[in-house]
């Protein structure tokens, strides 16, 4: 919809819409999309009350807030406000007043802070990973090769609340059994670093106590980076180890790619021999870094040493709870 306004009139915004250079940038960026996903969503949705704005301008809208790097939704309104005539292109309905200089109240058209990051909150998961995927498969029409190399991360989110703030009292500040009012999503974990370096050269683990989420990805290598968030379900996501994400991380990868990647890549919190077999069973590698946390002795043939040096054999297979057949290693009984 083009307004009018004193000011200008249609044609005249028109073109000022097609000339604005932010506009134009951010165009070109949502034609990477298959829109079409999301009128079709939007058409199964009840059509009763009052009419509210697009799907499409709120995921546009939380596009722009990626690529321009907004941390908080009320940078993001802002930006918006500043720039009226994304405003209009995104999609949102518009409080018309002629009196104002593109014919819209900006102010009144955008969603409050608290509604927007609603929206984000109640974000149908399904319809972004068919947003995805679509991309992706139009990606890979335009991009031969792109699914070969595939990386594996995750990160750790801290909660915005007041019990993550050290200055602020809060009585039983770590009860994990609290369901907290600004986050009741978030869950009480610990944050593990081994930053600390001791004047011998060595690290000390430090632990801290937060509210927060596991938000992992996997990425397909610049400049054509897709990513997609995935939470276990499990009852705290929050003190899950990066290497359980791996099996229903490669498994999305897989389903969306439509194949199976060649070679991946990951920190070192995934040497694990699954993670290799990944990688090998399709002719590729994985680049993982070695874990540097064990001080297990291996033979050339694989099997391991204890502590003092002697070589350990093998007692009974078991099934693993992560899907596979273990095995237990011990001394021989004449040693133990």
């Amino acid at each position: 919809m083009i307004p009018a306004s004193h000011r200008y009139d249609q044609t005249t915004l028109a073109q000022m819409i097609e000339d604005d250079p932010v506009v134009a940038d951010y165009r070109s960026f949502f034609s990477l999309f298959d829109w079409s996903l999301v009128e079709h969503w939007q058409e199964q949705r009840s059509s009763r009350g009052r009419p509210g704005h697009p799907m499409s301008a709120y995921i546009k809208a939380f596009l722009v807030r990626i690529k321009e790097g907004l941390i908080y939704t009320e940078q993001l309104r802002h930006y918006l406000i500043k720039h009226p005539l994304l405003v209009i292109d995104l999609g949102f309905h518009l409080h018309l007043d002629p009196t104002a200089a593109y014919g819209f109240d900006v102010e009144h058209t955008l969603p409050s802070r608290y509604w927007l990051g609603e929206k984000l909150r109640q974000l149908d998961r399904t319809l972004l990973q068919d947003l995805l995927a679509a991309t992706v498969g139009a990606l890979k029409e335009e991009i031969p090769g792109l699914s070969e190399v595939v990386a594996f991360d995750v990160k750790h989110i801290y909660a915005w609340v007041k019990e993550n703030n050290s200055r602020a009292y809060v009585k039983d500040r770590y009860d994990k059994t609290q369901i907290l009012a600004g986050d009741p999503d978030c869950k009480l974990g610990v944050k593990r670093s081994t930053n600390k370096k001791l004047p011998d050269g060595t690290s000390r683990a430090r632990k801290r106590n937060c509210f927060g989420a596991m938000a992992a990805a996997w990425l397909l290598p610049p400049p054509q980076i897709m990513a997609m968030s995935y939470s276990p379900n499990t009852p705290n996501t929050r003190n899950e180890g990066d290497i359980t994400y791996f099996r229903p991380l490669h498994q999305q990868a897989v389903v969306t790619l439509q194949d199976f990647p060649t070679h991946l890549t990951a920190d070192a919190a995934y040497d694990a021999w699954y993670v290799y077999e990944a990688a090998v069973r399709h002719g590729g590698i994985a680049a993982v870094p070695l874990n540097a946390r064990t001080n297990t002795i291996f033979d050339k043939d694989g099997v391991p040493r204890c502590p003092i040096g002697l070589r350990m054999h093998p007692t009974y297979r078991y099934a693993h709870p992560y899907g596979y057949h273990a095995e237990r290693l011990s001394l021989p009984a004449s040693l133990s």
